[in-house]
């Protein structure tokens, strides 16, 4: 389970990235910021 949310907060957080290269700020932000409290390394919302 641990590896899946790695791997779902790396998807989160580079989506949330190439969201604000396509000038989506807002959406970029909060991909980002879901990408960082999903991960085990985050306040995982999963446990």
């Amino acid at each position: 389970m641990e590896l899946l949310l790695w791997i779902l907060a790396v998807v989160l957080v580079v989506a949330g990235i190439t969201a604000l290269f396509r000038r989506q700020l807002l959406w970029g932000i909060v991909l980002i910021i879901v990408g960082l409290l999903v991960g085990p390394g985050g306040v995982s919302i999963f446990t």
